[in-house]
């Protein structure tokens, strides 16, 4: 037992620090100085601004919902060019506005299965960049976070240590 108030383990270096990790999954590291996406890093300090969007939709979903707008579009033309229109009963009437919402349906369909992936950009060194990109919101939402706490830390300063307190004993 030490009575001298010393610590068992050697005092710190201040020159032999290791950065703070603030998340870490494979391929993702985001410690206090850096941020790393597969080959990609760059300096935390480096990142001026960040914003979150979604990416492009899938490609094949807007190919599918254009196809069938214009298929939809084509049939009424030929049917009103053609007197066809004239002649249908209620029920067909009713099947083509059913129809008609093919391409709201195959939209929301497409993006259900296939959503936009949500990306992360910033700006580094006056040029934006695309930072990171996932179909994942929870792994997108706490990447996301991890970076703006680490250009929170640099931005005041560092990450330091907490000071050492006292351990808490009540008042007799």
């Amino acid at each position: 037992m030490q009575t001298d108030r010393s610590s068992a383990r050697p005092p710190r270096s201040p020159h032999a620090t290791t950065p703070t990790l603030l998340y870490a999954r494979p391929g993702i590291v985001v410690t206090a100085e850096r941020f790393t996406v597969g080959r990609n890093s760059w300096a935390v300090a480096e990142i001026t601004q960040l914003w979150t969007t979604r990416g492009p939709h899938d490609r094949l979903a807007v190919r599918a919902v254009a196809v069938s707008a214009a298929l939809i579009a084509a049939v009424g033309l030929l049917l009103g060019f053609t007197g066809g229109l004239e002649r249908l009963t209620a029920g067909a009437y009713l099947t083509l506005g059913v129809v008609g919402l093919l391409p709201l349906l195959l939209v929301l369909l497409g993006d259900r299965w296939r959503p936009p992936a949500h990306e992360l950009w910033g700006r580094v060194r006056g040029t934006e960049v695309l930072l990171f990109s996932s179909d994942d919101e929870r792994q997108f939402g706490q990447v996301t976070r991890a970076l703006r706490r680490a250009r929170e830390g640099a931005r005041l300063g560092g990450w330091t240590d907490p000071p050492a307190a006292a351990p808490w004993r009540p008042a007799r």
